[in-house]
Formats: structure tokens, C-alpha cells, sequence
């Protein structure tokens, strides 16, 4: 059992629903999964990812997920973000490769990492403190920008409504705000000692 999902219990989690499942497949990774892969952090509480299988295999691939997770007594989440907010044009063009794939070439499964911004903005939309650090995550490793962030907003705000986000978009406005917020506040923070070190 893991007490913390780490890197090694991500990578035999995969592992071992590739082994149950025997199709071609594709995984995207997302949130806090995915900046434990690239080590931007050192565990996480779960597994969250979005799959996408042929309809024929989808039962089959659920079996394994949930076969998988139960042996291992792990939490996953297998979501398609677009389910809780609607998506910056071009996510699908955003995806990233994993920077070591080496794990991955014994896999018929395809693991890559989903858009880091329609990754945000489901943190920003679900908004505890840990979503909110999953997106300051993203911001420090350069995987998104605050001007990047603004700009997919700024083309999503006529999209969003009580139906497509399910809650106040006003509500949604005023979460981003805060993350924002926060984002500058720490890099006021960071500047002084990494000026020192210079």
C-alpha cells in the first residue's frame, strides 16, 4: 500500500493497467500527476488523468483502472476536463510529451501530459488550496504564463455560464484573481534571493 503516490507508485500504477489492459490507448496526465512525473513535486493523494480508448475497449479499460486501484489502494480519477469547464481553443494542440519516456516504450498505452492551461483552469473552477497550488506549480516551471493564462481566458469568458462551469462565473472571475494574486505576491518574494545568488 502507499502512503504517498510517488513517482515509482504513478509509473507501476500504468504499468500494471497496461498489463490488464492489452489495446492501444491514450492517457493524458493531469495536475498534481503530472508534476510529480516531471518532478515538480515529490507525491501526491492520487491519480488524475484523462483516457481516451476506442468505445469497444472502454469497458475493458475501466475494469483495469478500477482493478489496478483497488489492488494497489490508490485513488484515481480518470476525467476529461472539459466535463467541468469548457476548453481554451487548441488544447488538444498543448498536449506535452513526458520528458523521460522511458518507462513508457514497454507500454501500448500512450502517456503524455494534457494541456497544462485547460489543467489550470479546472483547478481554478474546483478551487481548494491544493488546486490552487497545482496551478502555481505550473506558473513556476514555466509550463504556463500569466500573460498565456489571460489571453485563453479572456477567449473563454463568453463560453462560461451557470450550465457549462457549474457554478457562478462571477465566482469562477474572482478564484482566477486570487490565484493571480498569488502568483505575483511569490514572485516578489523570489526575486530578492535569486537576485542574491546572482
Amino acid at each position: 500500500m502507499y502512503r504517498i503516490i510517488n513517482h515509482k507508485a504513478i509509473q507501476e500504477y500504468f504499468e500494471r493497467v497496461a498489463e490488464w489492459f492489452e489495446q492501444d490507448g491514450s492517457v493524458f496526465l493531469i495536475g498534481e500527476t503530472t508534476q510529480v512525473i516531471e518532478g515538480c513535486r515529490e507525491w501526491t493523494t492520487g491519480i488524475d488523468f484523462y483516457s481516451s480508448v476506442r468505445s469497444s475497449d472502454r469497458k475493458a479499460f475501466n475494469d483495469a483502472v478500477l482493478k489496478v486501484a483497488r489492488e494497489m489502494d490508490i485513488p484515481v480519477s480518470d476525467e476529461f476536463p472539459g466535463d467541468l469547464i469548457p476548453l481554451p481553443d487548441g488544447y488538444e494542440e498543448r498536449t506535452r510529451a513526458l520528458s523521460n519516456t522511458s518507462w513508457t516504450r514497454s507500454l501500448r498505452l500512450d502517456v503524455s501530459h494534457f494541456d497544462p492551461y485547460a489543467a489550470c483552469y479546472r483547478c481554478i473552477a474546483r478551487g481548494d488550496e491544493p488546486d490552487y497550488q497545482v496551478v502555481l506549480t505550473y506558473l513556476e516551471s514555466g509550463w504556463v504564463t500569466e500573460e498565456g493564462l489571460a489571453t485563453h481566458l479572456a477567449l473563454l469568458l463568453p463560453k462560461f455560464n451557470y450550465k457549462t462551469i457549474q457554478q457562478d462565473p462571477a465566482e469562477f472571475r474572482r478564484k482566477y484573481a486570487g490565484v493571480i494574486q498569488m502568483w505575483r505576491s511569490r514572485k516578489q518574494t523570489q526575486a530578492p534571493r535569486q537576485s542574491r545568488g546572482l
